[in-house]
């Protein structure tokens, strides 16, 4: 039972883990080599695509979507699309692919006179499901060396953290004024039913 529970809690804390890494902003160093636009049509794979660009029609089986093609630093390549999320989930509320896709086209460069840029995503990258990370924003460095600190992974994990320890420390304050004392008197409630059980039974025996 014991390794049941531990399997559990690690399915549950594998989910969190891939929640987190999915929905968060992650931050790429990449050269653009081309910019395109293509038309998919949605499968089984859906639920990781956005919906269709802020003004357009909704729920079509198939519309066009923006990609950019990229070389990172190790020269492997890595291709994002680029929708808008709307008012949806997750919330980054990025209603402008159209500029980002003119910015990103702008900075094309070769493997001869390379330019390197910095791309902000969220998603994964499957090529076996045909699911791409989803690009919000896009900026221009000067070499593929930057530091890059995710600030604001960083401040939303603290105030998650801080929002769990708080509604952890007053669960237990809770548990030790109202429940715990319940559960004791049940307890001693209990030990005296069967105190009594065990003289009633004891005394009856004599009585034979």
């Amino acid at each position: 039972m014991r390794y049941v529970k531990w399997a559990l809690w690690g399915i549950f804390w594998l989910i969190i883990v891939a929640f987190f890494h999915y929905t968060l902003p992650q931050h790429d160093v990449v050269r653009v080599t081309d910019t395109f636009e293509r038309r998919v049509d949605f499968g089984e794979n859906s639920i990781f695509w956005a919906k269709a660009d802020t003004g357009s029609a909704q729920g079509t089986a198939n519309r066009d979507v923006f990609f950019i093609q990229t070389i990172r630093e190790n020269g492997r390549p890595m291709v994002y699309r680029n929708e808008d999320t709307g008012w949806g989930w997750p919330p980054y509320f990025k209603f402008d692919t159209n500029n980002l896709q003119t910015e990103a086209a702008d900075l094309r460069s070769t493997s001869a006179a390379p330019q390197w840029a910095v791309i902000t995503h969220y998603g994964w990258r499957n090529e076996f499901i045909s699911i791409f990370p989803n690009a919000v924003g896009i900026r221009a460095v000067d070499n593929p060396d930057v530091t890059i600190i995710p600030w604001m992974n960083i401040i939303i994990l603290l105030v998650l953290a801080a929002i769990f320890w708080a509604i952890r420390v007053r669960w237990l304050r809770f548990r030790r004024a109202r429940i715990d004392p319940v559960l004791e008197d049940a307890g001693d409630s209990w030990d005296e039913g069967r105190g009594r059980l065990s003289g009633w039974f004891s005394s009856w025996r004599r009585k034979k």
